[in-house]
């Protein structure tokens, strides 16, 4: 069965940084492109990064120099570092396969999501 499961979301000052993971089950990280989305209230889902192989990443401008996309594929893992959290971070932050290629607006299966706050 194919599962991805989030972790490390929490509650961060703005300045901070936090780690998200997403554990893959039942396919390899490095057959599909993984990307990181996230949904604030109110808001619609927005995909933010997305790494297919450790030279074909993307970042969207809000994230660019304070996100990092990353994968360990012995772990079977795909990471999001965030730097430099910002007060508009705040958000439900979910991975997703996007199938062979990265895509920012769909997505062929999807987690459950972590939570993630920046606040002072």
């Amino acid at each position: 069965q194919v599962r991805l499961v989030e972790s490390g979301g929490g509650f961060v000052q703005p300045g901070g940084s936090l780690r998200l993971s997403c554990l893959a089950s039942g396919f390899t990280v490095d057959k599909y492109a993984i990307g990181w989305f996230r949904q604030a209230p109110g808001k619609e889902l927005e995909g933010i990064s997305c790494i297919r192989t450790e030279s074909d990443t993307y970042d969207v401008d809000a994230v660019k120099g304070r996100f990092t996309i990353s994968r360990d594929i012995a772990e079977n893992t795909v990471y999001l570092q965030m730097n430099s959290l910002k007060p508009e971070d705040p958000a439900v932050y979910y991975c997703a396969s996007t199938g062979y290629i990265c895509q920012s607006s769909s997505y062929n299966f999807i987690g459950q999501g972590t939570q993630v706050t920046v606040s002072s």
